[in-house]
């Protein structure tokens, strides 16, 4: 079983695809029927998709921590330093690899580890 989907919600959609698109995501702005306006990347047979927040008074859910493989990581870490990621956790080795860990706009972890 893989995962072919994940979705977040932000306050901010069209924001929050910039900043994801720095990892190199390539976004594009969807609409389905009468669904709300959104942002998609497909990418290694999946899709990962910024919806809006259904409700504008809800709180991002910030407990959620998302992975992705990535080549070269120092060198993306170097890149985005330019941006408006925060590095919450520089690079470092571990049993499961060599990883870094940052926060998006949302207060989201995300853990970029090296392929």
């Amino acid at each position: 079983m893989n995962i072919n989907l994940l979705v977040i919600r932000s306050h901010n959609p069209q924001a929050l695809s910039v900043q994801y698109a720095a990892l190199g995501m390539e976004f594009s702005f969807h609409k389905h029927g009468n669904g709300p306006d959104h942002y998609a990347a497909e990418f290694n047979g999946q899709v990962f998709e910024i919806y809006p927040l259904q409700d504008k008074n809800c709180n991002v859910d910030s407990h959620v921590r998302i992975g992705f493989e990535v080549g070269k990581l120092d060198a993306l870490l170097k890149q985005l330093s330019d941006s408006n990621w925060i590095i919450s956790s520089p690079i470092k080795h571990t049993e499961w690899g060599t990883i870094a860990v940052l926060q998006d706009l949302d207060g989201r972890k995300i853990e970029l580890k090296n392929k």
